[in-house]
C-alpha cells in the first residue's frame, strides 16, 4: 500500500474557521459552489506535501480575517508508517513540523510529493519562459533535495551577483568569482533540469499521442548560454562542459552586464520548448492543442514520481474539469491509474460518470 492522504484538519486558515477532511484511497471529488472554499483545502494539502503553495502566499495570507494565528495537520498513512505533517502560522511566521517536531519546508517534502493541476497551468505553452521554469523547478524539489538546494543556491547567487553589477565601480576581481560561482551552481542546475525533464518528455510524448492520434509532442530544453547554437537533443552534456560554456558567455556579455546592472545568461534565463508536429507549440498551436500539452506534462509528472519515488503522488485537480472539453476530461480521467490517490474540485457533479462517481468518495464542501 502506497502512502496516501487519510484526513486533513484546518483551523483560521484563509475561509475556514475550523473543517476536517477525511479523504478515501483513491479518487475524491470535492463539490461546492464558488468560493466555498475548496481550493483552499487544495492549497493546504499542497502545502503539506510539498512545503510551497501554488498560490505564492505571504504567511499572513494564509490566517482566516480576524484571526491572529491558523494551523492545519495532514495525517500520512501506508507501507507500515503513520505520520502528522503540520503547518502554524503566526504573524509573518510560518512554520512547519513532521511529527510535532519543528522541520524546514524540505522537512515535509518527498514523503508524498503533490501534483497540482488548476486553471492557471492551462496557458503555460504560450506564457513566458519563466512560468515553463518554474513548473519544471517546482516539481524537482520535491523529488530530490540536491535539486531544492541548487535552485535556492542559484537564485542567491544571481541576486548577489546582480547587486554586485549595479554598483558604481565594480571590483572585476570580486566579479571574477561571482562567476566562478555562478557558474559552478548553474551547471549544475542545468544538467539537473536537462535530466528531469528527459524523464518528463518520454512520459509526456506517450500521453499527448493518447490524448491526440496521430499528433508528435516533443519538448527540449534551450539553455541561455548556448544562444543559438545549441541544438537540443537526447544526450545530456556533461557539468564541466556547461560550466565551461557558462563563463564563455559571461564574459562575452561582460560590458552589457556590467551596463544594464543585471545577469544576463544562466539558468533564470533558460527556455523549454514545446512542438507539436515539429512545429512550435507556442506559436502554431490551437487552445485545445496548447491545453493538451499541459495536461500530458501533469500525466508525465505522475508517472517520473512513480518511477524516481517508486510511489504515487497525491494528484490534486482544482477545478479544471470545468476548463477542459469532454474527451480531455475522459482522458484525464482515463490517466488516473488506480493507486493514484486524486483530490478533485468541481461544481458540478455532471463533469463525472456515474461509474467514476459510484467508486469516489463525494464530499460537499460548504465553509
Amino acid at each position: 500500500m502506497s502512502i496516501r492522504v487519510s484526513s486533513l484538519s484546518v483551523y483560521n486558515f484563509r475561509s475556514f474557521a475550523a473543517y476536517d477532511l477525511s479523504l478515501g484511497e483513491a479518487v475524491n471529488v470535492l463539490v461546492g459552489r464558488n468560493a466555498a472554499g475548496k481550493t483552499n483545502l487544495v492549497e493546504c494539502l499542497q502545502l503539506l506535501t510539498s512545503g510551497q503553495s501554488f498560490r505564492r502566499p505571504s504567511p499572513r495570507d494564509l490566517v482566516r480575517q480576524g484571526a491572529e494565528a491558523c494551523r492545519a495537520q495532514c495525517t500520512l498513512e501506508g507501507e507500515g508508517r503513520l505520520l502528522e505533517m503540520g503547518l502554524a502560522v503566526a504573524g509573518s511566521r510560518r512554520t512547519f513540523s513532521r511529527n510535532g517536531k519543528k522541520v524546514t519546508a524540505a522537512g515535509v517534502r518527498g514523503v508524498l510529493p503533490s501534483v497540482l493541476f488548476c486553471p492557471d497551468h492551462l496557458d503555460m505553452v504560450k506564457r513566458s519562459a519563466s512560468v515553463r521554469r518554474a513548473a519544471l523547478d517546482d516539481f524537482g524539489v520535491q523529488l530530490n533535495e540536491q535539486y531544492a538546494r541548487l535552485v535556492s543556491t542559484y537564485e542567491r547567487t544571481v541576486e548577489q551577483r546582480n547587486n554586485l553589477l549595479k554598483e558604481p565601480y565594480v571590483d572585476r576581481g570580486l566579479l571574477a568569482a561571482w562567476d566562478e560561482s555562478i557558474s559552478a551552481t548553474g551547471a549544475a542546475l542545468t544538467v539537473h533540469r536537462m535530466s528531469l525533464l528527459a524523464r518528463i518528455r518520454e512520459h509526456a510524448a506517450r500521453a499527448y499521442g493518447a490524448i491526440a492520434p496521430g499528433e508528435l509532442l516533443g519538448i527540449s530544453y534551450s539553455p541561455s548560454i548556448y544562444g543559438d547554437e545549441y541544438t537540443a537533443g537526447d544526450k545530456i552534456p556533461q557539468r564541466g562542459e556547461v560550466q565551461e560554456q557558462f563563463l564563455r558567455a559571461l564574459d562575452e556579455r561582460r560590458d552589457e552586464e556590467l551596463r544594464r546592472g543585471i545577469t544576463l545568461t544562466g539558468p533564470h534565463r533558460d527556455e523549454i520548448l514545446f512542438t507539436i508536429d515539429g512545429r512550435d507549440a507556442r506559436s502554431f498551436a490551437s487552445q485545445g492543442q496548447q491545453r493538451s500539452v499541459v495536461l500530458a506534462w501533469k500525466i508525465a509528472e505522475v508517472a517520473v514520481t512513480r518511477d524516481i519515488l517508486g510511489r504515487p503522488p497525491l494528484l490534486l485537480l482544482d477545478d479544471v474539469m470545468s476548463e477542459l472539453d469532454a474527451s480531455r476530461r475522459e482522458s484525464i480521467m482515463h490517466f488516473i491509474e488506480d493507486g493514484v490517490q486524486t483530490v478533485i474540485t468541481t461544481t458540478n457533479l455532471g463533469y463525472f460518470s456515474d461509474l467514476v462517481l459510484e467508486e469516489a468518495k463525494v464530499v460537499e464542501v460548504d465553509e
